[in-house]
This record gives C-alpha cells, sequence and structure tokens, in this order.
C-alpha cells in the first residue's frame, strides 16, 4: 500500500494461551481461567460462570500479526484485559498473577520487537508491591503500565496511590487508565449498560480524580493515556469547569487550578466510533494528544483498525500524528525502534 502510513495501536488486548488455576493456587475464586473447548476459541471463565468467548488472535501472537498486516497496523501495544487486574485479591497473589501475565507480555515482544511493545499490570492495592513489579516492568523491557480506572474504593487521588504514579515519571513509564469494575453495574443489568453507560464515566471518574487530585500538577512529565477517547470526560468538560467556578469549596479543595488548564497534558486514545467526535477532540486537546487505539480485538472496539481517522478530512501529517506519532511520544520511543 503506497500511501500507508505508519501505524501503531496503543490499545489492544491480550491474554496467554494457558492461565494457571489460580483458584488451586490461592485457595480462593474470582480468578479468570480459559477453557478451550474447540480449536482457536475458549471461553474466559470466572471460577464456574462464563465470562466471554474469546478466539486466538486473544493469545496467538502470529494470529495478531496475519491480522494486523491484513489491516496495516504496524506496532500493537499490549497490554492484558481488564478483568485480570485481580486487586480484590490478597495483594501478594495479584502480584504473583500480575509477574506471570507480565512476563507473558515481555516475552512477545522480545521475539517480535519491531510489531509489539508492551504493558504490564502491577498490584496497585499495595503500592509498595506495586512500585517492586513496575522497576521489574521496566527491567524485562515493557514501556508501562496499564491500571484500571479506579483500585477498589480507592480513585486515583488517593494520597496512597501518588508514590506509584511518582515512579512511573522517574522511571520514564507511560500509564494506561482502562475502565474496569464499572460503576453503578448493579442498576444495569440489561442492555450490555455498564460497557455503553458506565464505562465512559469511569473514564471520566479517572480523568477528574487525577486533575482535581493534583497529580498532573505535581508530576509534569507523567505521560498518562485515557481508553475510549476519555469516555464522557470531553463531552462534559464544560460542565466540569462551570462546578469548579461556582463551587471552588466543593471541588477546588487540593487543587486551585483550573481543570481547563489541563487539556492537552494528557493523551487520549481515538476510540469514539464517531467522526464528529473525533473532530471535537482534535480541537479539544490537539491531536499531538490523540492516539490510535481500538480494543483489538474485542467487538466494541473499532473493526477496522484506524478507518476512522483514515476517513477524516485531514492532511497527511495530521493523520501521521493520530496514527502514530502521538503513540510514540506516549511510549518515549523514536520510530527506529521498529526499524523504521
Amino acid at each position: 500500500m503506497s500511501d500507508h502510513l505508519f501505524s501503531i495501536d496503543i490499545h489492544t488486548h491480550i491474554l496467554p494461551e494457558n492461565i494457571p488455576n489460580f483458584r488451586e493456587k490461592f485457595g480462593y475464586g474470582g480468578f479468570i481461567s480459559l477453557d478451550h473447548h474447540k480449536p482457536c476459541c475458549a471461553k474466559m471463565m470466572m471460577d464456574d460462570k462464563f465470562f466471554r468467548e474469546v478466539e486466538d488472535n486473544c493469545w496467538s501472537a502470529e494470529a495478531r500479526m496475519k491480522e494486523c498486516d491484513h489491516q496495516y497496523v504496524d506496532v500493537q501495544v499490549l497490554s492484558t484485559v481488564p478483568v485480570m487486574f485481580s486487586y480484590w485479591a490478597k495483594p501478594e497473589d495479584t502480584l504473583e498473577v500480575a509477574k506471570f501475565l507480565n512476563d507473558h507480555i515481555a516475552d512477545i515482544v522480545d521475539r517480535y520487537p519491531t510489531r509489539f511493545v508492551g504493558l504490564g499490570t502491577l498490584p496497585m492495592q499495595a503500592p509498595e508491591l506495586a512500585i517492586q513489579e513496575l522497576k521489574r516492568c521496566k527491567e524485562i523491557g515493557l514501556k508501562g503500565i496499564q491500571i484500571g480506572t479506579h483500585i477498589n474504593d480507592w480513585n486515583l487521588d488517593t494520597p496512597e496511590l501518588f508514590p506509584i504514579f511518582e515512579a512511573c515519571q522517574e522511571l520514564d513509564m507511560a500509564i494506561f487508565v482502562h475502565p474496569w469494575d464499572m460503576m453503578g453495574k448493579d442498576k444495569m443489568g440489561k442492555y450490555w449498560l455498564p460497557w455503553l453507560v458506565g464505562m465512559p464515566a469511569e473514564s471520566s471518574l479517572a480523568i477528574c480524580s487525577m486533575i482535581f487530585g493534583g497529580v498532573f500538577e505535581r508530576l509534569p512529565n507523567l505521560r498518562v493515556a485515557f481508553a475510549h477517547g476519555g469516555g464522557s470526560f470531553p463531552a462534559t468538560i464544560g460542565r466540569i469547569e462551570h462546578g469548579f467556578n461556582v463551587r471552588p469549596d466543593l471541588v477546588a479543595v487540593d487543587n486551585p487550578v483550573n481543570p481547563r488548564e489541563y487539556l492537552g497534558k494528557f493523551y487520549l486514545d481515538s476510540l469514539v466510533h464517531d467522526p464528529k467526535m473525533l473532530d471535537y477532540l482534535v480541537g479539544l486537546v490537539g491531536a499531538d494528544k490523540i492516539a490510535l487505539g481500538t480494543d483489538y480485538p474485542f467487538p466494541l472496539g473499532e473493526l477496522e483498525p484506524g478507518e476512522l481517522i483514515k476517513s477524516m478530512p485531514y492532511d497527511n501529517a495530521t493523520k501521521e500524528r493520530l496514527l502514530s506519532g502521538s503513540a510514540l511520544e506516549w511510549l518515549g520511543m523514536d520510530k527506529s525502534a521498529f526499524g523504521r
């Protein structure tokens, strides 16, 4: 394809093909296992409960590369499926799960360094263990971490989490924030609402928590990207700023800076499924803070990676920025790392 623009997908999820029986190992349930019930297909099971059907592109690097070649995606940034975070488990058990997942991703990156970049997962509920594993992630070649939009009962402004963010800035590790364990899910039994309503709200919760908690203010070099175009945050920034202005006694208690000042200080992926919304985001935070993200290989993702960006009436320099430039900057990498 002569007019092909180099592309990096920052939002893709992967699982190991064979996951240990953590329930048996740790003596309690809640962990995910894979039931390979037919060729190239597996059921994700939470104990005896069916969670989701996945295909071999969810675990096979080779199947992914074949699809990426077909879809003109040069590089995928790999992160675990958020249900694997296991923040609810005993910290030392979460650490063991994280090490297993992180080693698996590091091994794939090691085997195919021009095709994949890796993000780790951490036992965020135990900050000391999390920092220990963050350092190891750096040592085994991962470029950052993926974290949830909240950690059990902690939002991302919680003082306990700040040392982890501080360590990420210090170690030059990127952060990808992904919704999980959606708020209000008990009231959303029908219509797949946790994914359609809860997920976008989770991303806004995470962004507001980091802004109002002063995380971006105190760590100006921290490179953070939020999934799904920042969820409902971009559409409600006017309301958020107005709340800051009229009720500073409630909103500005930890950080006196207007939330609008932080637009352009963090990254968003491009996964918004709507040309007007993507155009709005480019105007809001700038093309240099938006990176291609597809949620591969899941159906709520962009089924033809990069299609939305390519369909926009932007010049090639802007499209290239969206398809790879912002991703490279967020990862702290150079095109040459991929033989370009």
